[in-house]
């Protein structure tokens, strides 16, 4: 499997179709999430291989509080469990696991399992591997506007969720959906899209070599003339 010799230096998902490919195959759309985190468990392998330094996948929006309770309440089991279960693994391969979004409307026990592992995984220098979670892009724009008003600040991008994290080279759509869905409406102004018809928990380290791939072959020239 041939990476092409120059890959992005972050990568971030928007997984979509887990529900759909559960609905496929007859089963509960929670099945579908929970295959889904065997392809998040894929990229961050692949990640490390290819030298990827960051790794970001939108997993809950704050729109997505409005599912029926009973899938949100699994879908935030999920998360707490899989963070656990994969701990060994970021731990092994230098990832440094983080998660962006409005924390006050998880649970207080969610929120504490964040920490820690966040605190655990500091020291991961081989990637930074990002959950946004209870995120949304207006969301952001506006605790960042609010937070530079306060300071009394000119710039508003140190004050936001992501301040510090490099702006997304590529960004990756699941399912076959063309549309943003309000992510990181102020990082992703220069980021390259690729859409894919695959669903979520189908897509793994080929489908992710294709996108890097299309990615190799784009001219990037942010506004400017070459």
């Amino acid at each position: 499997m041939k990476v092409p010799s120059s890959v992005p230096g972050h990568v971030s998902f928007i997984m979509d179709g887990n529900g759909r490919w559960a609905a496929k195959r007859g089963k509960d759309r929670i099945n579908g999430h929970f295959e889904g985190v065997e392809s998040v468990r894929a990229i961050m392998e692949a990640s490390v291989e290819w030298g990827v330094k960051y790794v970001s996948f939108f997993a809950f929006s704050e729109e997505n509080w409005g599912r029926p309770e009973s899938e949100v309440e699994g879908l935030m089991k999920l998360m707490l469990d899989s963070m656990v279960k994969e701990l060994p693994l970021m731990l092994g391969n230098g990832i440094h696991f983080r998660v962006i979004g409005n924390m006050g409307r998880l649970s207080a026990r969610l929120r504490e399992a964040i920490e820690e592992i966040d605190r655990k995984t500091a020291g991961g220098k081989n990637l930074t591997m990002i959950l946004f979670l209870s995120y949304s892009g207006r969301w952001d724009l506006q605790q960042a506007a609010c937070r530079m008003a306060d300071a009394g600040a000119r710039e508003l991008e140190p004050y936001l969720a992501t301040a510090g994290i490099p702006d997304p080279d590529l960004m990756i759509r699941t399912s076959g959906e063309q549309r943003i869905s309000n992510y990181m409406l102020w990082q992703l102004a220069y980021t390259e899209f690729v859409f894919t018809d695959t669903l979520w928990p189908d897509f793994r380290k080929e489908e992710y070599l294709a996108a890097l791939e299309e990615f190799a072959s784009r001219d990037r020239r942010f506004g400017k003339v070459k």
